[in-house]
């Protein structure tokens, strides 16, 4: 089976061991990735402030960029689910809906792959703490993806699992929220931080690098120890 694998700019500048770790799940299940080198971001940034027409030409591009790809996957619910909706907004257009329907469907999240493509829900990794999980905004409401992270990481040898309370509430990022609307995103990552703080858990775990970053930063800010972490950092662990 061969994966393109697509990387988001928050992986690719800022985690990139997220990027690694995704890789080498996949390939530990016999997948053949490939990374084409061209591509860019999803164009989510501009079209959530209102830039749909200037947008197109970043989405065009990236639909040529993953043209001859058999599956796309990459660690991000929220970026996935943006190339997923190429197909709503290119509804219509007689060149390029096609395009965007096809890209659509053979694009997925890591988990979600894992779980709905491959049907493996134990990677095999082993993980010793306590953890807790937040479900970001545009992964479970978006994009539909909720029962496959959390069962990834709760067939993790080790991993001691423990609900987020209200963890379904944002925390505040959503991108250009956070820039737009900084004392009310303030508040609402204060509150996650608190919740989480709560569970009484050694670490935080998500499928969306941006809220995680957001969640830690304010944490860090708390002074407190929980620790920030990708779920593909979790599944591709040995501890």
């Amino acid at each position: 089976m061969k994966v393109s694998l697509f990387i988001t700019c928050m992986a690719d500048i800022m985690t990139s061991n997220v990027g690694k770790d995704t890789v080498e799940i996949l390939e530990r299940f016999g997948c053949e990735v490939d990374f084409p080198d061209t591509q860019t971001c999803c164009g989510q940034p501009a079209y959530n402030s209102g830039y749909l027409e200037n947008t197109k030409a970043t989405m065009k591009h990236m639909m040529k960029v993953f043209r001859e790809s058999e599956y796309v996957v990459g660690p991000s619910g929220s970026c996935v689910a943006m190339l997923r909706g190429y197909e709503a907004i290119f509804r219509g257009d007689p060149e390029w809906e096609e395009e965007a329907k096809k890209l659509a469907a053979k694009t997925f999240e890591l988990s979600q792959f894992l779980v709905d493509v491959l049907g493996i829900v134990d990677v095999g990794s082993t993980f010793k703490g306590k953890v807790t999980y937040h479900p970001s905004c545009h992964m479970t409401r978006i994009l539909g993806v909720k029962a496959a992270p959390v069962q990834l990481l709760q067939n993790v040898e080790g991993v001691d699992f423990v609900e987020l309370p209200h963890g379904e509430d944002c925390c505040g990022f959503g991108g250009t929220f956070a820039v737009k609307n900084s004392v009310i995103s303030g508040q609402m990552v204060q509150e996650k931080a608190d919740h989480v703080v709560e569970t009484e858990a050694e670490y935080l775990v998500g499928g969306d690098m941006a809220c995680l970053l957001n969640i830690g930063g304010r944490l860090s800010r708390e002074g407190s120890y929980v620790k920030v972490v990708h779920l593909a950092e979790i599944l591709n662990t040995v501890k």
